[in-house]
Order: C-alpha cells, then sequence, then structure tokens
C-alpha cells in the first residue's frame, strides 16, 4: 500500500518518464521527415493529384499510408503493383474493366486529371515507408519457365498493361495465372476471341474487358499463343 507521499511521486514520476518518451519520439519523427528526400519531387502534378484526391473523397472508400476507409484496395502502393498505364485504362472507366462488379465511380477526368492521380499515387509509393504497407506472402510454385517463353519479346500493351496481372518467364504479377504455356492450352482464334470480351467467353471471371484496338489484340494473341 503506497502511502500519500508514494502516489504523488509514482505519478509525477511516470508522467515525466512518458512525456519525455513522447517528446524523443515526437522529435525523432519530425527530423526524419524534414531529412526526408520526397519534397524534391513533390511536382505541381502531384499536388493537383492531391487535390483531385480530396476534392472526390477518395478516401471515403480507399486507404493511403494508413488512413482511410477499408472499403476498397489499400493504394499506398498501387502504382508499383499496377502500373501507370493500368491505372489509366481503369480510371477512364472502372465498370468498362469490370462489368457488373466494380463499384468504383467513373469520374469525369480528363486526360490531365488522370495523369496527375497517377504521379499523386507514384510520389505516394516511393516514399520511404519502413517497410509499410506490408507485402502479403504468397506461396511460390516451382515452375520450369521453357527458353522460349523467355525469350519471346512480348508486346508493349502486354508489359504496360498484362504484367500488372501475369507473369511470364517468372517476371510480373501474381494476381492472375501465369502464362509461361499458354499458347499450349489455346490456340490463336480463341486467343483473339477471349481478349475481345472475356466475359463473353467466360461470365464472371475476374478478367477485364480492356480497352484494346484490333491490331492490339492480334499482337496480343500472337504472342500469346507463342508461349508454349
Amino acid at each position: 500500500m503506497l502511502t500519500k507521499f508514494q502516489a504523488k511521486l509514482f505519478f509525477l514520476s511516470g508522467t515525466i518518464l512518458f512525456s519525455a518518451i513522447f517528446l524523443f519520439l515526437t522529435y525523432d519523427s519530425l527530423k526524419y521527415v524534414y531529412s526526408s528526400t520526397s519534397a524534391a519531387t513533390l511536382s505541381d502534378s502531384v499536388i493537383r493529384g492531391k487535390h483531385l484526391w480530396e476534392k472526390n473523397n477518395c478516401m471515403g472508400c480507399h486507404t493511403l499510408l494508413g488512413e482511410g476507409a477499408y472499403y476498397a484496395p489499400e493504394l499506398t502502393k498501387v502504382y508499383e503493383r499496377r502500373g501507370p498505364e493500368w491505372i489509366r485504362v481503369f480510371l477512364k472507366d472502372p465498370q468498362a474493366m469490370y462489368p457488373g462488379e466494380r463499384k468504383m465511380v467513373k469520374y469525369d477526368f480528363t486526360e490531365n486529371d488522370i495523369s496527375d492521380v497517377i504521379a499523386f499515387l507514384k510520389w505516394n509509393g516511393e516514399l520511404d515507408l519502413k517497410g509499410f504497407p506490408p507485402k502479403p506472402e504468397y506461396k511460390q510454385e516451382s515452375k520450369t519457365v521453357s527458353q522460349s517463353s523467355a525469350s519471346i519479346n512480348p508486346p508493349e500493351k502486354f508489359k504496360q498493361i498484362c504484367v500488372a496481372c501475369h507473369a511470364v518467364g517468372g517476371a510480373g504479377g501474381n494476381v492472375g495465372p501465369a502464362l509461361d504455356a499458354v499458347g499450349k492450352k489455346y490456340d490463336l482464334a480463341y486467343l483473339e476471341t477471349w481478349l475481345k470480351d472475356p466475359q463473353k467467353v467466360k461470365p464472371g471471371t475476374a478478367m477485364p474487358k480492356l480497352p484494346l484496338s484490333d491490331s492490339e489484340i492480334k499482337d496480343l494473341s500472337l504472342y500469346l499463343s507463342q508461349l508454349k
């Protein structure tokens, strides 16, 4: 049982100790913030993108830098995860990419607006966040990649958009299946039909309908058919 004096001493000592810890951590955080080089890359485009982010209340659905809602995907590393071209296509018309699925609002963004939002997301993704957000651990499957698949040069559209979800030769995303042997499974005609409208071929598929021109579909289909 503490005496009245001991209780006061315990309270004051604890208050002083934890106040000192708080002040030290505040100083350390501010020192890190002001020594960061991120301010040097804070362009006008990034600032305009931030204004668009706030104006359209994107944090009402998304989380960025640990702040926001959890209704929609976390976007701190979305630039690294998806790439600029994928984000551009998606922002133009989210519903077109995922018919009947996405609840993402179609904003009337101009091309410049989209570029500014992408610049803002890129800037956030390049901040030194000391490992935040943590990357999910995926179970890696051992696969034998054929030399032909690894050596075929993919079309630009594949490198810009498709790699956000698919991998070839061990490089690319793992949201969708690896495509190293897709040419063994499907012929050229099927691949063209698939790329034109995946939902028509397989209703409910997670594969979005990408805004591809006929020539881009032909180039991608030819490339995929050679992956064996």
